[in-house]
């Protein structure tokens, strides 16, 4: 069965991308929840992503007549069908078994951008199956250049044509909510697991059909798949040493965009285009890496003056609606992803999870620039608001 065959049924059942969060809390244990949704110290940061949206009010303009919106972008030499994408979740398959390949699987059949993070728990080559000419990779910068040069391989011969480079973790952050919680390397068996286990039964069954998560791209290179090996791996081997240099090399290594994520000040934005990165990916990491930090929504504006158009900009971090979606557009970003949303949805909907997130993102970012009078992102930038 297709999803078009259970968009009516979703849509009328779960008509919000926060309707199919709260499914998705109820069949996710808690150690996978706390994983997904947190963020680090009191995490304020995730509020203010949130709320930073509300401050930009339009003044919708009317008696235009019919209005037809038309979702298709450009970026990097490729056509997607709307300006929304799949941004990178790292340890996917422990929030659901199967997610990348689900979420891939999406992908080509909407002909929308996912990208596969390094610590994902499909492989690239697992993943290039069902993704289509959809795939993009996120890398944590390896440290030695060997290992470097083989994950770009690797990616780049199943099939992935965009590289985004996570500049925004130069060491990993504390994340307290997911110590709370119990997570660990490797996820240790206790009477707390074992019940969270039996409490969320759907979950645990389509665990053990496909196997405890693993960090399967990496542990090609530890001749070990214990967990607690790879995952100390990960810490030592994987983030920490960027700077321009290395990003520079990344552009002669990679044939393809290369596009530098976690960007939030101007400076660091001109530096990327001067040293001719092809895209900058305006993030604060969905508020899960530094607490302090502004909000990517703040950030946006200032970046999009400073970067005069010289190279497309991206934008993540607290998108739950279309209305969000255009709000970045609007300021500026000519492309903005998602990265719990659609994992929600697969937890929610198994297989169609990622086809209803997109479909109500896009139907809704279709929706309001209907209602604001317009019909294309450079209309939408023309538009009149307050702020609040």
């Amino acid at each position: 069965m297709s999803y078009e065959k259970k968009r009516e049924q979703f849509s009328n059942r779960y008509p919000a991308v926060m309707e199919l969060a709260e499914k998705a809390k109820k069949r996710m244990p808690q150690v996978a929840l706390a994983y997904l949704d947190g963020g680090t110290g009191d995490e304020a940061l995730l509020r203010r992503n949130l709320t930073a949206f509300q401050r930009i009010n339009f003044i919708p303009r009317f008696c235009k007549g019919p209005l037809k919106v038309n979702m298709e972008t450009k970026l990097f030499g490729k056509t997607y069908a709307a300006p929304i994408g799949m941004a990178p979740v790292g340890l996917t398959g422990l929030m659901w078994p199967k997610a990348e390949r689900f979420l891939a699987a999406t992908a080509k059949r909407l002909q929308i951008p996912f990208c596969l993070s390094t610590v994902a728990t499909e492989t690239p080559e697992t993943v290039g199956n069902f993704i289509g000419d959809m795939g993009w990779f996120q890398l944590y910068p390896p440290k030695d250049k060997p290992l470097l040069h083989s994950l770009l391989e690797r990616a780049q011969d199943a099939g992935f044509h965009t590289l985004v480079v996570t500049a925004d973790v130069p060491m990993a952050s504390r994340r307290e909510r997911s110590k709370r919680a119990g997570l660990s390397m490797p996820p240790k068996i206790t009477p707390k697991m074992l019940w969270q286990g039996l409490t969320h039964p759907s979950w645990t069954y389509h665990t053990l059909l496909h196997g405890l998560p693993r960090l399967r791209t990496v542990e090609h290179y530890t001749n070990n798949n214990d967990m607690k090996f790879v995952s100390g791996f990960v810490g030592n081997r994987l983030g920490g040493t960027l700077d321009w240099d290395y990003c520079q090399e990344l552009k002669t290594l990679w044939q393809g965009p290369v596009v530098l994520k976690g960007i939030l000040h101007p400076e660091d934005a001109a530096k990327a285009v001067e040293i001719g990165l092809d895209g900058i990916y305006v993030s604060n990491h969905g508020g899960r890496q530094f607490n302090g930090a502004v909000t990517a929504l703040d950030a946006l504006p200032h970046i999009v003056k400073e970067v005069k158009g010289r190279a497309p900009i991206l934008f993540d971090s607290g998108i739950r609606t279309g209305l969000d979606a255009m709000r970045a557009l609007y300021l500026g970003a000519d492309f903005v992803l998602a990265g719990r949303p659609f994992i929600w949805g697969v937890a929610a909907l198994g297989k169609f999870g990622g086809d209803h997130i997109a479909h109500i993102l896009i139907d809704d970012l279709k929706n309001n620039m209907v209602q604001l009078g317009v019909e294309s992102v450079a209309e939408l930038r023309k538009a009149e608001v307050t702020l609040g």
